[in-house]
């Protein structure tokens, strides 16, 4: 299993994998949390989703809570279950590496996708990260809890997971001017989750 297969293999699951997706929203006290710190535009929170999926159950939560959400996906057929459970949503299917949508936004989520990429990757995406925030806008994201990879599954096909370790990720964010707000490894409250809250700082 290489990072290259994970589009492919969502591609094939969009289905499956947005019927299996928890819709628990375990992650609701990290998304809260997330909203307290980010401001708005205009009177809204423009939030962009990376690695969007089917939109369910994130991007739907955030959506009922007035925010303008714009997913990304670059699997066409989550792209399409995303269109199909928020039809006032924006869609796009795009890969997230070296991303530019040409607007900021007051927060940028990638949760349980970001892990998805290598290495290599994953490094480049504070750059796009950055580019894609309005001053002081948020980043929540997942990672693994220290730097290596591993091999988990999506409905019986095997899919790729790498992790930077938090010194690192802090370095990265430090250079684009993202300063940590929190970082929880292997959270207990949100199943086990590694999460990182961050904010732009101008």
């Amino acid at each position: 299993m290489k990072p290259e297969d994970i589009l492919p293999t969502y591609e094939r699951q969009a289905r499956a994998f947005d019927l299996a997706r928890a819709k628990t929203l375990f992650e609701r006290p990290w998304l809260d949390r997330m909203l307290g710190y980010t401001p708005q535009t205009g009177g809204k929170r423009h939030v962009l989703d990376l690695g969007c999926g089917s939109g369910r159950p994130i991007a739907q939560y955030l959506s009922d809570r007035r925010c303008e959400v714009t997913g990304v996906d670059g699997a066409a057929a989550m792209v399409a279950l995303f269109q199909q459970n928020l039809p006032k949503a924006r869609a796009i299917r795009a890969d997230m590496r070296g991303l530019d949508l040409g607007e900021s936004f007051d927060a940028v989520i990638a949760w349980d996708s970001f892990f998805h990429l290598a290495a290599e990757d994953q490094r480049a995406m504070f750059a796009t990260f950055a580019r894609h925030l309005t001053p002081r806008g948020t980043l929540l994201f997942t990672t693994g809890p220290d730097a290596g990879e591993a091999i988990g599954s999506v409905e019986h096909e095997t899919v790729y997971h790498a992790s930077l370790s938090p010194d690192e990720y802090r370095r990265l964010m430090a250079d684009q001017g993202i300063e940590v707000i929190a970082f929880t490894p292997e959270d207990p409250g949100c199943t086990g989750h590694s999460v990182w809250l961050a904010r732009k700082t101008g």
